[in-house]
């Protein structure tokens, strides 16, 4: 079993700067991705950014040149910089981790983030 941990969000307003972080604990696979998405709908949700296991990192088209990924794999930690906040950033954020090596997927329970004009 795997537990994420997430933690940062909360109120900014248009074009501030909020700071999300995820911690991973348990049988975390060796080769894995792990990163934020938000929830756009009850079933629906949108990439904001993902740090793959070969060091790439994926961007929603949204938030390119606004947000930055990092990655600490020694703490098994991803941290979400957020600058320029615009208001339909306001979400739900969650945390994914996703195992290539053994295949797993797991969810953290998400942080709002609520983006004021």
């Amino acid at each position: 079993q795997v537990q994420l941990v997430e933690s940062g969000g909360g109120l900014a307003q248009s074009g501030g700067s909020l700071t999300l972080s995820c911690v991973a604990s348990g049988r975390i696979a060796c080769m894995y991705d792990m990163g934020w998405y938000r929830q756009i709908s009850e079933k629906q949700r949108a990439l904001v950014a993902r740090a793959r296991y070969t060091g790439e990192i994926l961007y929603g088209d949204s938030v390119k040149g606004r947000f930055t990924l990092s990655r600490d794999s020694a703490k098994k930690t991803v941290t979400l910089q957020m600058n320029n906040l615009q208001p339909e950033d306001t979400g739900t954020y969650l945390c994914n981790l996703v195992g290539v090596r053994p295949v797993m997927d797991y969810w953290g329970k998400g942080t709002p983030v609520t983006v004021s004009s």
